[in-house]
């Protein structure tokens, strides 16, 4: 039994070592492609563009919307189908934008769960590796 209803984020999703990185962004910003590389490294998608967030006994739980679990929209491709999870903690919220060189400690709230949050150049090389450093800062 969840203690809110669900509700849909426009964000992708991403299990790492169990955990999930929510990537929020606005159409175009590199969203389905930032997930695309972090699946080639390993990761596994969870969902692609939109995502399912329910909070149970205190923590944040992802899952694709039905229509579109398993689908990632690839540019210059389309759509393609790839392994999927779902039911997956979220550890981590990513959102597009020019970061601060210095960030101050952030969190992004919700289904009043408040997640450590950072901000990132979505289509920049270095992006997998900063999540990945950014995972590695959060306790399990």
């Amino acid at each position: 039994m969840s203690d809110e209803p669900p509700q849909t984020v426009h964000a992708s999703c991403v299990a790492i070592d169990g955990r999930g990185v929510l990537i929020a962004g606005p159409s175009g910003a590199g969203k389905s492609d930032l997930t695309l590389r972090l699946i080639d490294a390993g990761a596994m998608l969870v969902s692609d563009d939109y995502t399912l967030l329910t909070a149970r006994d205190g923590v944040l739980r992802a899952a694709p919307p039905a229509t579109i679990a398993g689908r990632i929209e690839v540019r210059g491709i389309g759509i393609v189908e790839r392994p999927y999870v779902r039911d997956v903690p979220v550890a981590l919220w990513i959102a597009s934008g020019t970061p601060e060189r210095m960030p101050e400690a952030m969190t992004h709230v919700v289904a009043g769960i408040a997640l450590p949050a950072y901000t990132m150049a979505l289509l920049e090389a270095s992006a997998p590796a900063r999540l990945h450093l950014m995972l590695d800062r959060i306790a399990r």
